[in-house]
């Protein structure tokens, strides 16, 4: 979470007022002691308070920093003040590792504060269980050390909770599995650090490599483990993934679930799911910073912006910060993204749709996680592939193939589905009006089948617009159409069909004379007669719900002139 520009400028002011003039006391009534003749040491002391920041161990998912293990050495040879120096110094590099980026600075001033505090509470809890500087009896100091190292553990985690509660207004605990790894792993660098310290009184800066290198390269076999581990996590991720997204046979859960379990994997802030088409990039989701936002961005062409490259390369790209990107990017972009990871989604060898994902921070994406994205995307491309046949074999299988209302299949199934809710009491009513079109064989015999046709599509788009989300509209045979009106009563079934009755007659449709050579464009007014049947007062169960539609059709409105409504009657 960013903070707001006061809150940071509050964390400057603090710092101002604590750190410049705690160093100065701490320096007057806590200065350096015997460094003369141990520059070496401290030398050594200062080149591991750089490096041990960039290289942390990874427990169990928690990440810990060991810079305490030199830190501790400094103070109880060469006093508060060095260890406080050293501390500071070590944030520089701890920063590094942690990718801060401009708009977070106000973590420097932050972990600065914080450092200091820890350094000189802890530093005079030594001092008052009577912990002296330079102590050779290594007897002496393991209690007040013990003290030292505890009280800096439980203040550094009083200053974080305070942080997260006042500042960052986020919800923590106490009590954490990250407080009880870093607990446990600065208690068994405790040894350790007494170790350092008394080898240097018998060893010198040969004490530093002794334990030192060991030390660093126990860092480096244990991020390498670390590193691997990711990596099988990943791919168990990226198959449990691609399992789900192949169970989906709809588009719209396909690619829900695709960009909710990409930003769940990933360190992502931005996320672009885009679709290739004949005439540019067509973006299909779009997630910033914690919200599916509108598809309202320009298109991009190929081999324009980042997403044109990848779509005219075919290749992976990722860069690690703006200046890598910036003269490649065009369009739309936030203007806080550093890193960016993006990916070609591709099946059948061809480019079907790209997957941009971005983050504030630089250097958020690693290289292996190029290689498990670019699985998950070919997850994606054969699942998207699939709900995408199954969606059109489903609307073929459901829809009349000249209109493209639905059929007389799926009617018979809406229709038994919407009969149990009314049944079990989730509708009121359930009305149904069966059309058919007057003389419609006329037409056909005049001006040829084709004609017919054309007003058969001119009024289920008619019928489309007329009824909207009232109900559903289906064709039911020929030039028979039904309407089904969930939760509508009689009267508003009549009133309903008496309109549409109205729009058919008084509204003439466009033909062309198939029959004739010219195929000359015509102007032709059509009627229908209409019947209105409603659950439960009409019918009982749903045959008997279409019976009597149609009975009223024929008996009420064809025999009684035609171009009317009825209703059924017992």
């Amino acid at each position: 979470m960013t903070l707001p520009l006061k809150k940071k400028l509050y964390i400057l002011l603090a710092w101002l007022a604590v750190v410049p003039a705690g160093l100065y006391f701490t320096y007057q009534y806590y200065p350096p002691e015997n460094i003369a003749g141990y520059e070496l040491e401290f030398i050594t002391l200062v080149a591991f308070a750089t490096f041990i920041p960039l290289m942390p161990i990874v427990i169990n998912g928690a990440t810990i920093f060991f810079i305490q293990w030199v830190t501790l050495v400094g103070f109880i040879k060469y006093g508060l003040f060095i260890e406080i120096v050293l501390m500071q110094f070590s944030i520089i590099p701890l920063l590094i590792r942690l990718r801060v980026t401009k708009n977070d600075w106000h973590r420097i001033p932050l972990n600065s504060l914080m450092f200091f505090l820890v350094s000189c509470i802890s530093g005079l809890i030594y001092f008052m269980v009577g912990g002296e500087i330079a102590e050779r009896e290594l007897s002496q100091l393991i209690l007040p050390i013990l003290c030292y190292q505890i009280v800096s553990i439980m203040i550094n985690q009083i200053l974080l909770l305070l942080y997260h509660h006042y500042v960052a207004n986020n919800d923590v605990r106490f009590y954490s599995k990250d407080f009880v790894w870093d607990f446990t792993a600065n208690m068994i660098m405790f040894p350790l650090s007494l170790s350092l310290y008394y080898l240097t009184f018998e060893l010198g800066a040969f004490a530093s490599l002794l334990i030192g290198v060991p030390f660093v390269s126990l860092s480096i076999i244990l991020k390498l483990y670390n590193s691997s581990e990711n990596i099988n996590e990943y791919l168990q991720k990226a198959g449990e993934i691609g399992h789900q997204l192949t169970e989906s046979l709809k588009v719209k859960e396909v690619l829900d679930i695709f960009i909710e379990k990409i930003i769940e994997t990933l360190p992502v802030e931005y996320a672009y799911i885009l679709d290739c088409h004949e005439d540019g990039l067509v973006l299909l989701r779009r997630f910033e910073n914690g919200e599916m936002k509108s598809n309202n961005l320009r298109p991009l062409k190929k081999n324009q912006g980042i997403s044109g490259v990848v779509w005219e390369t075919g290749k992976s790209v990722l860069y690690t910060s703006r200046s890598e990107w910036t003269d490649i990017a065009e369009g739309y972009m936030p203007e806080d993204v550093e890193s960016v990871l993006c990916v070609p989604i591709v099946r059948s060898q061809k480019v079907r749709g790209i997957l941009l994902l971005a983050s504030s921070k630089k250097k958020a994406y690693e290289k292996f996680q190029l290689m498990i994205v670019d699985i998950l995307c070919s997850y994606f491309g054969i699942a998207i592939a699939n709900a995408r046949h199954h969606e059109r074999t489903k609307q073929n299988s459901e829809r009349c193939a000249l209109t493209g209302l639905y059929n007389y299949r799926y009617f018979e199934d809406l229709l038994s589905m919407e009969y149990n809710h009314l049944e079990a009491g989730k509708r009121k009513n359930l009305s149904l009006i069966m059309l058919d079109l007057d003389h419609f064989k006329v037409i056909n015999d005049n001006y040829g089948h084709q004609s017919g046709n054309e007003i058969l599509i001119q009024l289920a788009e008619r019928l489309r617009a007329l009824i909207s989300t009232k109900g559903t509209v289906a064709r039911y045979g020929g030039e028979e159409f039904v309407i089904l009106l969930p939760d509508t009563e009689r009267k508003e079934a009549l009133r309903i069909a008496e309109y549409v009755r109205g729009a058919i007659a008084n509204q003439p449709f466009t033909l062309h004379d198939s029959l004739d050579e010219s195929n000359k464009q015509m102007m032709v007014r059509v009627t229908a007669s209409i019947g209105v049947s409603t659950a439960p007062q009409d019918a009982d169960d749903t045959m008997a719900l279409i019976r009597h539609a149609d009975r009223a059709l024929y008996t009420g409105a064809k025999q009684a002139g035609r171009n009317r409504v009825a209703q059924y009657v017992k």
